[in-house]
């Protein structure tokens, strides 16, 4: 089993990246996204709701998250939970459940940041992109997928995404163990990264 960590800004183009590699690696995978792990605010009232800092390391339950990739690196399935943007809040009644595979990959903006997480992963890769890029993405993202206007994306991109990017998510690139430039653009590193994974994968089998 091999335990992979996608990180790097918002918009910079990380789910290309994961949705890449799994199409090539196929059945072979399974992803966890950090989104899944942000702290229950359900008793929160929506206003409330509303002003949680998501770019912040303390909005994630990282205890949930090692301890779910823990279980499945045991070879156990997990329940997952599920997050919603728009209630701000997870489900108390839905989980996704989620099967051990060969290969785990972990994705999501701040999880360099926690000490115990980059202690159970393999390979740290982090996707980098221009801030130019990502501003045009997570405009285009935050109006399909979470209903903002542009004047609201560039209000909050400016006030909490930059800064926390600044502060958390950049600095956090030093742990990387490979740097993709170019977001999910780049090709020639997606296809180096799966070839490296088929071959790790492929010597385990022989050791076994």
């Amino acid at each position: 089993m091999l335990v992979i960590g996608i990180a790097g800004g918002s918009g910079s183009g990380k789910t290309t990246v994961v949705n890449a590699i799994t199409s090539q690696l196929k059945e072979k995978v399974v992803v966890i996204p950090q989104d899944s792990y942000y702290n229950d605010s359900s008793h929160l009232p929506m206003e409330e709701r509303q002003k949680i800092n998501f770019d912040h390391p303390d909005a994630i339950d990282w205890d949930l998250l090692c301890d779910q990739l823990s279980q499945l690196k045991q070879g156990k399935s997990i329940e997952q939970p599920i997050y919603s943007y728009i209630t701000c809040s997870r489900s108390k009644t839905e989980t996704v459940t989620v099967k051990p595979a060969e290969v785990i990959i972990v994705e999501g903006i701040l999880i360099f940041t926690c000490k115990k997480l980059r202690k159970q992963l393999d390979i740290k890769i982090f996707v980098d992109a221009d801030d130019d890029d990502r501003l045009m993405r997570i405009i285009t993202r935050d109006n399909l997928e979470r209903g903002r206007n542009v004047e609201a994306v560039v209000d909050h991109y400016s006030k909490t995404v930059k800064p926390m990017h600044l502060q958390f998510i950049e600095p956090s690139k030093r742990y990387a163990d490979i740097i993709i430039p170019q977001g999910g653009h780049n090709k020639v590193a997606i296809d180096i990264i799966s070839a490296t994974i088929e071959k790790t994968l492929h010597e385990e089998a022989k050791q076994l």
